[in-house]
C-alpha cells in the first residue's frame, strides 16, 4: 500500500470509531437522570457506599453550585461525550489494532494482539479505581477542607464535572502501563531485572507524573493517584518476569 492508501485505511479507523462513540453519547445523553443522579453525583452524597466503610464520612455532602446559564446543558454534553468515549475503548482498539496487524510479523502480532485485549481489561479496571476510590477521597478531602471555619465552600458544578471526568480517563488511560510492558517484554526491548534495576528512579518518576497529571494539583491527590502507579510498575514487573521465564 502507498502512503496515502495507508492514510485512508487510517481515516476509516477513525470515522467508524467516532460513529460508535455518537452512538454512545445519544445513549448517554437520553439516560440524564441514572447517569448523574446514580453515578456522577454519588460521590457527593453521604449514602456513596464506599463512605459506609471508612471513618469520618459520615454526614458528608456537597452542594453543588450553577453559575452560568448555559453550563448545564453544555455539562450534560460534555459528560456524555466522555462516557461515550471510555464506554468505546475496547471497539477503538480493536480497530486500531486491525489497522496495525499487517504490518506485524507473526510472532510480533501474536504479542500485540493478546496486549491489546489486555489493555481493554485494564482500561476498565483504572476506571473502576478511579470512580471508586481516586475520585471519592479527593472530593471528601478537598470538598470538606477549610483554612477557616468562617469561609464555606460553595463548589461549582463545573469545577466538580472537570475534576470527575479528568480523574477517570486518567486512571483508565495510566492503567495501560502493564499492557505496555507486556508488549515491549514480549518484543525483548525490557526485561523484569531491567525494571527492578530502576525502580528507584521509575518511582521518583512516577511520582513526577502523578503531580503533572493531578488535575487538582494537591499533594493528596498527588498520593492517591502516585500509589496505584507504583502497584502497576510492579505489576508490570511481574508480567515481564513471567514472559522472560
Amino acid at each position: 500500500m502507498t502512503f496515502w492508501e495507508h492514510l485512508d485505511e487510517l481515516r476509516k479507523v477513525l470515522f467508524r470509531s467516532a460513529i460508535v462513540i455518537f452512538v454512545l453519547m445519544i445513549v448517554v445523553f437520553l439516560n440524564k437522570s441514572f447517569v448523574f443522579d446514580k453515578i456522577i453525583l454519588a460521590p457527593a452524597n453521604e449514602d456513596f457506599f464506599l463512605y459506609k466503610y471508612l471513618p469520618g464520612f459520615e454526614g458528608f455532602n456537597l452542594d453543588l453550585i450553577n453559575i452560568e446559564l448555559s453550563a448545564q446543558f453544555f455539562t450534560h454534553i460534555s459528560v456524555s461525550m466522555a462516557l461515550a468515549t471510555i464506554l468505546a475503548v475496547p471497539y477503538i482498539l480493536y480497530q486500531f489494532w486491525s489497522f496495525v496487524k499487517p504490518a506485524l510479523y507473526e510472532n510480533e502480532r501474536n504479542a500485540v494482539r493478546k496486549a491489546f485485549g489486555f489493555a481493554s481489561i485494564l482500561f476498565f479496571i483504572g476506571v473502576v479505581v478511579g470512580y471508586v476510590f481516586v475520585f471519592p477521597l479527593t472530593v471528601r478531602f478537598l470538598g470538606s477542607y477549610q483554612v477557616s471555619a468562617a469561609v464555606a465552600n460553595s463548589i461549582s458544578l463545573k469545577s466538580y464535572i472537570s475534576m470527575f471526568t479528568q480523574l477517570i480517563l486518567i486512571m483508565g488511560i495510566v492503567f495501560e502501563m502493564p499492557a505496555l510492558a507486556l508488549i515491549l517484554a514480549k518484543l525483548g526491548i525490557i526485561s523484569a531485572s531491567l525494571l527492578r534495576k530502576y525502580r528507584k528512579h521509575a518511582f521518583v518518576i512516577l511520582l513526577i507524573a502523578s503531580a503533572i497529571i493531578t488535575p487538582s494539583g494537591d499533594a493528596f491527590t498527588l498520593m492517591v493517584v502516585a500509589a496505584p502507579l507504583y502497584m502497576l510498575y510492579e505489576f508490570s514487573i511481574l508480567i515481564c518476569r513471567g514472559i522472560n521465564k
